[in-house]
């Protein structure tokens, strides 16, 4: 495999290092609030986030094949350019957002992030 790689590399040329990463938060909410909760997401919480200026485009994904005892899980993806970028995100604006998401569904959710680079 391997080879083939150093192969598609000497046709093409070296292939470039793309500086993109994707902030995954991924949060298994209570059914009894999961509608109004995604409403609450879609009209509230994803727009305000995208108002920082820090992030491109997201997408919203759900579990196929969620454990039915945990809940309903979501990922919620947001592409940003660069490392400063999210650094920014995460020191101005992360503490506020998720506190106002906590405050709202408290002991409803559980969340977890990720960053991902894109390849």
């Amino acid at each position: 495999m391997f080879q083939k790689l150093a192969a598609v590399s000497e046709v093409c040329g070296a292939i470039p290092s793309i500086d993109m990463l994707l902030y995954n938060v991924t949060v298994t909410i209570d059914p009894a609030v999961a509608g109004e909760w995604l409403q609450w997401m879609r009209e509230k919480h994803i727009p305000e986030v995208l108002a920082t200026g820090c992030f491109t485009t997201n997408r919203i994904c759900r579990l196929i094949h969620p454990e039915p005892e945990m809940g309903l899980t979501y990922a919620f993806q947001y592409h940003c350019n660069d490392q400063a970028t999210l650094d920014r995100y995460f020191r101005d604006f992360a503490p506020g957002l998720q506190k106002d998401h906590a405050d709202r569904y408290h002991e409803r959710f559980v969340a977890f992030r990720t960053v991902l680079e894109i390849l």
